[in-house]
Parts: C-alpha cells; sequence; structure tokens
C-alpha cells in the first residue's frame, strides 16, 4: 500500500470541500472495496477522506417510497422492515451479498461505486483497460468464466460486481449526488456507463460528486419481488447469474413487470425487452421462455463464458415463475 494523507470531513459540505482540493482522493465509508484495492496497489490515492461521520445513515419513507442515506448499512438496510415489506427484492438482494461481516461494513453508496472483480483489474502485473487505459483487456482472449456478455466492448468485458445495484436497477431507483456545483438526481439506469473504448469511465458521477442517498420511489407490485443469485458456492460469492424480478399481476395475467439482471453485464442490467414480452400475457412457460429470450438478445460469449447465456435464462425463468407464486 502506498503512503497517503487521511483527511476526515465532519460534514457533507468539509467532504466536498476536501475532495475539490486534493485532485488524486478517495471518499472512504466502510472501506470493504477501496482498502481491497489498496492493498493491491490498483488504487493509489494520495488522499482518502473518512466520511463516516456525516449524518447519512438513515432510511425514511417518503411519499410511498423510501430514501436510503449513502452511509445506511447494508446489514441494515437489509433488515429494514419498510425494505422487507415493500421491496422484499432489495433485502434479499442485500443478504445475497458477501458475507455477514462485510455487510455490517459496507455503506450504500459504496456498494453502489464497488469496483469489479475481473482477475486481470486486480492483478497489477496484467494489461487492463480499465486500470491503465489503453493497455488491453486481459480478459479478452484470457481465462473469461466469469466475465460479462451483455454490454461488452472489444475494450473490456468486466462484471458489475453489485446485487444490491440489480435490485435497485429493477426498482428504478434514483441516485442522488452533490457536488461543488450543486445536487442533481441521477436515474440508475444512466448513472453507469457501457465500457464502450473507456471502461475507466465506470459512472457518471463527476469528480468532486459525494452520493448522499437513493430514492426509490413507490411501487406497488414490488411487494411481489423476488432477486434469484445462481454462484459457485452458497455463501460469499459473486454471481454467475442473478435476476431482481417485480410482478404486477391479475389473476395468471401480468399487468407489469421490472427485470433486471447481474452477474451476466458490464452493468446491472434492466431487461426492459423481456418486461415489454411479459406485459398482458399470462405467466405461462412458452411466455417465460419468450422473455428470457429477449433478455438475453445480443448476448456475446468468450471463450469460457458461453454457458452464461441459458444459466442466465433459466435463472430469469425461475425468478419469474418463483414470483409469480408469491401472494
Amino acid at each position: 500500500m502506498h503512503p497517503f494523507e487521511f483527511h476526515a470531513a465532519s460534514n457533507e459540505g468539509d467532504a466536498i470541500a476536501l475532495r475539490t482540493t486534493h485532485a488524486d482522493a478517495r471518499f472512504l465509508a466502510g472501506g470493504t472495496t477501496l482498502v481491497d484495492l489498496m492493498k493491491h496497489d490498483v488504487e493509489r490515492p494520495a488522499h482518502v477522506i473518512d466520511i463516516n461521520a456525516l449524518d447519512l445513515a438513515r432510511v425514511t419513507e417518503e411519499f410511498g417510497g423510501i430514501r436510503i442515506g449513502a452511509m445506511v448499512r447494508n446489514s441494515d438496510l437489509a433488515h429494514h422492515p419498510l425494505v422487507r415489506d415493500r421491496f422484499p427484492v432489495l433485502s434479499q438482494a442485500l443478504l445475497a451479498g458477501a458475507s455477514p461481516q462485510l455487510r455490517n461494513m459496507a455503506s450504500t453508496g459504496g456498494n453502489l461505486l464497488q469496483r469489479t472483480r475481473c482477475y486481470y483489474f486486480r492483478d497489477v502485473a496484467s494489461p487492463c483497460n480499465k486500470r491503465e487505459p489503453g493497455s488491453g483487456c486481459g480478459a479478452l482472449h484470457g481465462y473469461n468464466r466469469i466475465h460479462a456478455i451483455l454490454g461488452t466492448s472489444e475494450h473490456c468485458i468486466a462484471t458489475h460486481p453489485s446485487d444490491m445495484a440489480v435490485a435497485l436497477m429493477a426498482l428504478d431507483a434514483v441516485v442522488h449526488v452533490r457536488g461543488a456545483r450543486g445536487e442533481r438526481a441521477i436515474p440508475l439506469g444512466q448513472f453507469y456507463l457501457l465500457p464502450a473504448d473507456h471502461p475507466e469511465l465506470e459512472t457518471t458521477l463527476a469528480s468532486d460528486e459525494l452520493i448522499v442517498s437513493v430514492h426509490v420511489p413507490a411501487l406497488d407490485f414490488a411487494r411481489r419481488s423476488l432477486y434469484l443469485k445462481v454462484r459457485d458456492r452458497a455463501s460469499y460469492a459473486f454471481a454467475l447469474a442473478s435476476a431482481a424480478v417485480a410482478l404486477d399481476m391479475t389473476g395468471g395475467t401480468i399487468r407489469d413487470a421490472r427485470i433486471a439482471l447481474g452477474g451476466v453485464g458490464t452493468v446491472p442490467w434492466r431487461a426492459r425487452a423481456a418486461e415489454e414480452v411479459l406485459r398482458g400475457r399470462r405467466l405461462e412457460s412458452q411466455t417465460l421462455q419468450r422473455a428470457a429470450d429477449a433478455a438475453l438478445q445480443g448476448a456475446i460469449p468468450r471463450g469460457h463464458n458461453a454457458f452464461k447465456i441459458d444459466l442466465a435464462r433459466r435463472t430469469l425463468m425461475r425468478a419469474l415463475a418463483r414470483a409469480g407464486e408469491l401472494s
């Protein structure tokens, strides 16, 4: 780990001012991603700004939805009564991620910003356009079993690691940020950037902006929601494929749906084409198959990860079927 200067911010204004003053700085919340990357020399900030004193650790009800402070810990959010009752898919996604010890430390804002678990990104001896632009992508022709099949480019095929972000994508969440130029509200679908030619650019956050909260709007049928994750082992493993689904049903007919996929995309992947297939149709085997096909349309396998296409299809179909059985 390289030497760095440590700063403790006392409030949001202080944190933003410090970040504006020090270009090569990172915010520190739970540290479950940043400290890891600093130990491996992937992240080498000259300044670290501790934001744990900021008053951003509350979950509040807002117009039938909820507002989640950026410093709310994952374990607290997963067990919050409002989340468990109204947005079970979010609670389930959080509990499917990491270990209890990590969930006790990880923050909402940090979870949204966690970086990929790509082997080549985390190995500073390997080429990685995300870590060092222009150096190449070691995963393209290397061992790429865990890598993405949706939203990829010739410069990067790394998957986004977050379970929580997949659930929030399905729930139309909005990220609220604050910086030197004021406040912004960014729909989660516009928050993440596809790699294209610049994999090093991962979000639309400005360099001085701080995530302050996430708003999950009212969605009546989110009570009929579910998160299903397929992984190599039952505890503490990142998704090979996952699905966050919510269904609005009358009898056996689907009036509306929300679907997002994890483990297969370079960003949390909203499957709008699959949602469109489901609307107005009965929850039958043929409908599920058509929706799964639509969700994986355009998938590009690379070497070792072709199995993810069928795995993601089956994961989505099972998640939809289970959600349809919920009362």
